[in-house]
């Protein structure tokens, strides 16, 4: 069975000694990296399957490292979760933003941040053999490109923005909730506004002339062929 990799980014050598330690006894092979610019390094050499990182570092922070960690082609599909001892929630957003797929606290106890990372992980292989690109009348949507092409012409996306077309596109028979749609896009960690749902659909109108995504009042949204 092919073992998971993990690349570990913390200036703290014994929280890099205490994680790795337990997350080789669950089987995962670890290397770590003490500053973001060694840990973008060896990203690129290793594509691992998940990254833990720090926030406050020297050099690069986490944010700036999270941030070029995801303009790398090779590793679009690689889980990235901070760990870090900043809990106020605009830090907590910029970590989204950036590109996290998750958000942990420090001081968090071994056993739990390893339940999490199997749960992560886990969830990601069930999601592997998902329809990578959707193909909707004129509008083609690639999730492992996260491009959007309409008509021929070709539409880079926020994230946040893809992320819902995908969901909607994902099944133009139903109609999305908007309680799921944050919970699939945003997340159950992240506290957005009432009106962020609203604000990301107008967007995707806007930008690529899309008459098709239906709004049902008080219940949610529809993607109609």
């Amino acid at each position: 069975m092919h073992k998971k990799k993990i690349l570990l980014i913390d200036d703290e050598v014994d929280i890099l000694e205490i994680i790795s330690y337990n997350l080789e006894k669950e089987g995962y092979l670890v290397t770590t990296a003490t500053n973001g610019n060694e840990g973008i390094q060896k990203a690129k050499e290793m594509i691992p399957d998940l990254i833990l990182l720090d926030v406050m570092m020297p050099e690069k922070d986490g944010i700036e490292t999270c941030q070029e960690l995801r303009q790398i082609k090779e590793l679009q599909n690689t889980l990235i979760v901070f760990l870090s001892a900043r809990s106020e929630e605009f830090s907590q957003l910029a970590g989204f933003q950036a590109g996290a797929n998750d958000y942990v606290v420090k001081i968090i106890k071994p056993k739990i941040l390893i339940s999490k990372i199997n749960a992560l992980l886990q969830l990601t292989s069930k999601v592997s053999n998902e329809v990578k690109v959707l193909k909707i009348g004129d509008l083609m949507i690639d999730k492992d490109n996260v491009k959007v092409t309409k008509s021929g012409q070709h539409f880079l996306l926020p994230k946040k923005e893809f992320d819902l077309l995908y969901l909607l596109a994902s099944n133009t028979e139903k109609v999305f909730k908007r309680e799921e749609i944050l919970e699939k896009v945003w997340g159950n960690d992240v506290v957005v506004g009432e009106r962020t749902i609203d604000v990301h659909i107008r967007r995707l109108r806007e930008k690529l002339g899309i008459n098709t995504i239906q709004t049902l009042k008080g219940i949610g949204y529809k993607l109609v062929v």
